[in-house]
């Protein structure tokens, strides 16, 4: 099979590196791909949000499937546009994926299937947004109603930073947000909840504990994630259950209600409050990092995983799972996620110990003349799977030190709720 997979981030690289230990790859296209799926695959240079570039490429060289890794396409319609032409896509198409496109269509649809999430408003304007914050208890969280890749989220604990989080959505921050949502903040412990959908069938594909905040000890400002560990120490069979039967089937019955199927990643970001599940917000993809995470772990062949789903069989595949723990820590450029410089070198690849158990996977990196440069704030994905998240931390700094790449920074306590309690 010649597969395409749509993206550029560490993400797309586990995905690329996964599907590649098929035996049905012919061969794999990366649009545009990074330095680290140049090793496996084919890059080719078109922005992912020119769909009929794509739809030519695809077709000039008889592409059996696609793939598509990150939410704006998606949430874009590239599945619909894609399977017009009868090119099998991997992924939800715009209906669906409005569950992350807009958050308040996703409160809405809570609201309407009685899916525990935190109490909320919607406003339209800086003004009526104040009035509301005026009145409101702190801390609180505030959210813009539209992509923001990973970031466009506010935790508030007084009026004054209320106002100025308001002030940046409605002034363009986050791109063109119509809406500002407002909601309670939850006391608890957040959790990345993955599951597969091939519109019938649900299948569970692994938990994750992400590191959002750039400093350690879960402080500083938001990023795109600064590394996980999965399985997510909160997870337990009854919690499970609950997420499933609480959260996961409640939304899927309300999209078929409006006869939408879901088909592909489904990526539940929960807040865990005493063993309860409340629903903070869906991505209609894999996580990143989560993703470079939990694929290390899958025994089953993905490519076959993803085929049942796109023909609606995912009822006769069995996900199992090599049964160890995996860790993750994301190297940044100086600077994130703020200014960094661009285009820096970085040496001692080859002096990194990989192996089954230890990968490292790309994401804002590019090969220039046989040179690997820094080219974006998140650059390199460190992952060690084994019996022990300590061990796997461990094997992780030994790596990064051997790299002694200057002009990034990492944080070094990843994982540390399950590793230094």
């Amino acid at each position: 099979m010649k597969i395409a997979i749509l993206g550029s981030g560490g993400r797309e690289h586990a995905i690329a590196f996964s599907i590649s230990q098929s035996k049905k790859v012919k061969k794999i296209y990366c649009i545009p791909g990074n330095a680290g799926t140049s090793e496996i695959c084919e890059n080719v240079f078109i922005d992912i949000n020119k769909f009929e570039e794509i739809q030519k490429f695809l077709n000039k060289n008889n592409i059996d499937l696609v793939i598509v890794g990150p939410e704006n396409p998606l949430v874009n319609g590239i599945v619909d546009y894609l399977e017009k032409s009868n090119i099998k896509t991997f992924g939800p198409n715009r209906n669906a994926s409005r569950l992350e496109g807009s958050k308040i269509f996703t409160k809405n649809l809570c609201k309407k299937y009685n899916i525990p999430t935190a109490n909320f408003g919607v406003f339209e304007n800086i003004k009526d947004s104040k009035i509301f914050l005026e009145n409101s208890q702190h801390p609180i969280v505030i959210k813009a109603d539209n992509l923001a890749a990973g970031k466009g989220v506010y935790i508030c604990e007084n009026f004054k930073e209320s106002c100025f989080a308001v002030e940046e959505i409605f002034n363009g921050k986050f791109g063109d947000a119509k809406n500002v949502l407002i909601e309670e903040f939850l006391q608890g412990e957040e959790m990345s909840y993955f599951v597969i959908s091939d519109g019938k069938t649900i299948k569970n594909f692994g938990t994750a504990q992400d590191h959002k905040r750039v400093n350690e000890g879960d402080k500083g400002k938001n990023t795109g994630g600064m590394g996980a560990y999965s399985p997510s120490r909160l997870i337990n069979k009854e919690l499970d259950g609950k997420i499933i039967e609480k959260i996961i089937k409640p939304t899927l019955k309300g999209l078929q209600d409006q006869n939408i199927k879901y088909k592909g990643f489904l990526y539940a970001g929960l807040m865990i409050v005493n063993n309860e599940p409340y629903l903070i917000e869906y991505n209609v993809r894999m996580g990143d990092p989560e993703c470079q995470t939990i694929l290390p772990m899958l025994y089953t062949d993905l490519l076959e995983i993803i085929e049942s789903t796109i023909n609606e069989k995912l009822e006769n595949i069995e996900i199992e799972w090599l049964g160890k723990k995996s860790l993750c820590v994301v190297l940044c450029s100086n600077g994130y996620p703020d200014h960094y410089e661009k285009n820096i070198e970085i040496k001692n690849l080859n002096k990194l110990n990989l192996d089954k158990n230890n990968y490292l996977f790309h994401a804002g990196t590019e090969k220039i003349d046989e040179k690997i440069l820094a080219i974006g704030g998140r650059v390199l994905n460190f992952t060690s799977l084994s019996k022990d998240y300590g061990e796997s931390r461990k094997n992780i700094h030994e790596n990064l030190k051997k790299l002694n790449w200057n002009n990034g920074f990492y944080r070094k306590d990843i994982g540390h709720k399950v590793i230094d309690k």
